[in-house]
């Protein structure tokens, strides 16, 4: 063993080339490859597949395909009540954790894998990675880009096309690049939607 392996999820600088490092990621991939080869009325078999791959998955929960990650998501954990439009795209190399009643809108990245800036070192191939962490009841919006080491915390909405590149609390509408805080949610936003449904009726 060449110990490359066992720096995945410390944080150290490693060589994702490692032979036993791929060898482990490619048969990872070839459950993704038959996830991603299903057709929509194999549904029973796409579940028991997702159970299969994933280091951690909840009831209900929901994956249009096609589905993209670097380890065939056997380091992502999510809770239950997650759907997930078409194209996320998972970069775990390292931990993502997602909690319950998580929406992923199309064209979301995830992602831990990062590189030096030292171009010695990235000239080498080395990489580190740092976890991702998304709470509960959040929603994602369309092409949202999440970077390594992020935490969303709770009944968070992210706005379509933000890059996060910081944490975010929990309870906030948070949109832009670099992401930021635009306001908190609370009583009047459902005031508001309840307003809207009144007038259509």
């Amino acid at each position: 063993m060449s110990g490359q392996k066992e720096r995945i999820h410390t944080g150290e600088l490693y060589l994702p080339l490692d032979e036993e490092i791929l060898t482990f990621q490619l048969k990872c991939l070839e459950k993704l490859y038959d996830y991603n080869a299903t057709r929509p009325s194999e549904q029973d078999k796409r579940q028991q597949l997702l159970k299969e791959m994933f280091a951690e998955i909840g009831e209900d929960c929901y994956i249009e395909p096609p589905l993209h990650s670097n380890f065939g998501c056997k380091n992502v954990h999510f809770g239950k009540n997650v759907y997930a439009n078409f194209n996320l795209t998972l970069v775990d190399d390292t931990f993502i954790y997602v909690g319950d009643y998580v929406m992923f809108a199309p064209n979301v990245t995830v992602a831990t894998a990062a590189h030096p800036i030292d171009p010695s070192l990235r000239e080498k191939g080395y990489q580190y990675n740092l976890p991702v962490r998304i709470g509960n009841n959040c929603w994602i919006g369309t092409g949202a880009i999440i970077l390594p080491g992020i935490t969303i915390g709770d009944n968070v909405v992210i706005g379509a096309g933000s890059i996060v590149t910081k944490d975010i609390p929990s309870n906030v509408v948070a949109v832009g690049n670099p992401c930021r805080v635009l306001r908190q949610i609370g009583d009047r936003d459902k005031e508001i939607l309840l307003q809207k449904q009144k007038n259509r009726i």
